[in-house]
């Protein structure tokens, strides 16, 4: 009876671990939370989104004002194109400026909206023109390792050639000759 007792603890816990893991991912994926009232969907052009998703959140100030519902190739531009889907107690100017951010160690991207200052608003359908693209890790490592690159290789050419216009103006220095052969004239 105690045996049988011990393991219905035991499989209580473990259900209860597997439904956290299971809320746990859910909130992970952004499928925890859904829009209550109603929306407005506006585009947004992008050379590179990173790793934005669908679904993911549309932050201003911090607060969630809407979900990316969308995310398309155009092939006549080469560009991304994001729809949002905003809640329509949030109205924006039709000059917001979008940015790809990344928020968590996840590295979770999510897109935030700065307001402008234009009287209009923005209309279902509308496109937001001022966007920015997402940070890509990789390709800032790699310019920075190519700008250093290229400043070590100037940096030994021009100490190479100061060397040089040094020995020309001074002439060569007498140690320059030690270890070789004696000439005679």
């Amino acid at each position: 009876m105690e045996r049988t007792t011990i393991d219905l603890w035991v499989g209580i816990f473990v259900a209860l671990g597997v439904a956290a893991l299971l809320g746990l991912a859910m909130k992970v994926g952004n499928l925890t939370t859904n829009n209550i009232g109603e929306t407005y969907t506006v585009t947004a052009n992008f050379e590179n989104i990173g790793g934005l998703k669908p679904r993911a959140p549309v932050k201003s100030a911090g607060v969630v004002v809407g979900r990316v519902a969308d995310i398309t190739f155009d092939s006549a531009t080469y560009e991304a194109v994001v729809s949002l889907t905003l809640d329509k107690r949030y109205p924006f100017p039709k000059d917001t400026f979008a940015n790809i951010y990344t928020a968590g160690l996840l590295g979770e991207q999510y897109i935030g909206l700065e307001a402008g200052g234009d009287e209009v608003n923005l209309a279902s359908g509308d496109k937001i023109l001022q966007t920015q693209d997402a940070v890509v890790l990789e390709k800032m490592i790699s310019q920075f390792l190519y700008s250093k690159a290229s400043e070590s290789s100037d940096d030994k050419s021009d100490a190479t050639e100061s060397t040089k216009s040094n020995d020309d103006t001074l002439g060569a220095s007498p140690l320059d000759n030690i270890g070789k052969p004696a000439t005679t004239e």
